[in-house]
């Protein structure tokens, strides 16, 4: 089995920009930006606003809602101060400093941005790291090639700063190397001049767009072609890719068909709404679901529909393959990081186990995102850690539903009638008027109302008192509003 044919879409409207991989056709990663864009490779003059001792962490002013998070392990430790037996975020940074930093997650939910003080800045075939000496090659590169890059530019590096060359460098000339580190240096000092003459807390260099940072990042020889639905885009890429890899540009179209858009082409929508869903199939009957916390993400394998044709092992063995593959789908497709735990069904042949762990491996080698993986135990649970940069795909096209606030989950039929009629007794029993006319909001009037329940007539036995209620749009689930109070014959007017 071969390559996977792997094919970049990038389609652009006044909206958003998406940025669609293939491999043999099939949708694996989707990213998106709208005019709000991600900060992440951002560098920033920011100003410290609290230093935190207990937390060995800073709070930093750069400008946006929430200040940035700075944990002491992300501070360049300043020369002179490397022999300390403990880094101690008091002697590292005080409260009013300039500080400048680089965003490493974007702000989430109630947490302001992650950053660092360890600036590295990317071009086509190098990352130039300005507070390092180190001299590396992406482990992705094969041994032979990675030795021919090393010495290539290795005499090129200045003294005092450090470089990682590329996976997409693979084959490249020493003028192509050579040409991206000396215009990183030049941006470097572009960067660090802003630096040294701003006030914080402002921005000194912005991290290019998403459609010219995945060309930058990811499109190589790898891909067969690179589709662009939109002329000021496409002439955009074309001209990074003329400058860094001219060879590259023949794999550029521009899709013009106005009357059938670039990802309905790729039918690709099926697969964009599966990326919203609880539960995934998989290919013989079983099924994943995907659970989200704020910590943690859990996946689940289930059996579902498939029955098997052997025996219950291999039933569960072949379905715990699928998943492995289906997984990795979708912690790719979906963006998923932090910590995530998959909970396989139980195996008891340890070479299944080993299988399976070893399929859920080779699956993560296609992912360019820094995961890592734990043995799976004896129940069948693997937890594993994927690198957390943006809110994900959910975040991005989602929010929390106004009637379960997120949790998945609603007030049963039930709980609701119940809710609303102990609130109809609380405020009649409370109340000093004789009357009054209630509204409930729709779907819990009818359960109120309902044949049987006579909650109406409980309701004036119990008071004494005239009881109307109508049905009313601008009510809660659970909420009940006054609508009038008075005399009998005034609500009963109303009610009518």
């Amino acid at each position: 089995m071969g390559e996977p044919l792997r094919e970049m879409l990038i389609s652009h409207d006044s909206n958003e920009t998406r940025v669609a991989l293939l491999e043999d056709r099939e949708l694996v990663e989707l990213y998106i930006e709208r005019p709000k864009r991600s900060v992440v490779g951002n560098v920033y003059l920011g100003k410290v606003k609290d230093v935190l001792p207990g937390m060995q962490a800073a709070f930093v002013d750069i400008g946006l809602e929430k200040n940035a998070f700075l944990y002491v392990d992300e501070v360049v430790t300043p020369e002179g101060l490397e022999g300390l037996p403990k880094r101690d975020i008091q002697s590292l940074l005080k409260a009013g400093q300039q500080v400048m930093l680089q965003v490493l997650k974007d702000p989430m939910g109630t947490k302001g941005a992650r950053v660092t003080t360890e600036i590295t800045l990317p071009g086509r075939f190098l990352v130039l790291m300005p507070f390092s000496e180190f001299v590396g090659v992406s482990r992705k590169v094969e041994e032979g090639e990675r030795d021919r890059l090393h010495d290539i530019i290795a005499p090129h590096v200045p003294q005092g700063v450090g470089v990682i060359v590329r996976t997409v460098a693979q084959g490249v000339s020493e003028r192509e190397l050579v040409s991206d580190l000396e215009f990183l240096l030049r941006l470097w000092k572009r960067v660090s001049h802003q630096a040294h003459d701003g006030l914080a807390p402002e921005v000194i260099y912005t991290e290019m767009d998403l459609a010219l940072r995945l060309v930058r990042d990811v499109f190589s020889d790898d891909f067969k072609r690179l589709l662009i639905d939109d002329k000021a885009t496409y002439d955009k890429v074309a001209s990074f890719l003329k400058k860094t890899s001219p060879h590259l540009n023949r794999r550029v179209q521009f899709y013009k068909d106005r009357a059938l858009p670039l990802f309905d082409a790729y039918a690709l929508a099926p697969a964009i709404e599966t990326a919203l869903r609880r539960t995934v199939a998989l290919p013989s009957g079983g099924y994943l679901t995907v659970d989200k916390t704020e910590a943690l993400t859990a996946i689940d394998v289930n059996t579902g529909k498939f029955v098997g044709k052997k025996n219950l092992e291999e039933t569960i063995f072949r379905t715990n393959i699928e998943a492995a593959s289906e997984v990795v789908r979708q912690l790719r497709l979906r963006d998923i990081g932090g910590i995530i735990v998959i909970d396989f069904i139980d195996m008891e042949d340890a070479f299944h186990r080993a299988e399976v762990m070893q399929k859920l491996s080779k699956c993560l080698e296609s992912d360019r995102t820094k995961t890592r993986l734990t043995e799976i135990s004896k129940l069948g649970l693997v937890e594993m850690t994927r690198k957390n940069v943006t809110d994900g795909l959910y975040g991005m096209l989602t929010d929390p539903c106004p009637c379960c606030s997120g949790e998945g989950r609603v007030l049963s039929a039930a709980t609701r009638r119940i809710s609303v009629e102990r609130r109809l007794r609380e405020i009649l029993r409370a109340g000093k008027s004789p009357a009054y006319l209630f509204g409930l909001n729709p779907e819990t009037y009818e359960l109120v109302m309902a044949p049987g329940q006579n909650v109406v007539a409980a309701l004036r036995a119990e008071t004494a008192k005239q009881v109307s209620i109508v049905a009313d749009k601008a009510c809660g689930p659970t909420e009940v509003r006054v609508l009038i109070e008075g005399k009998g014959n005034v609500v009963a007017g109303a009610g009518d």
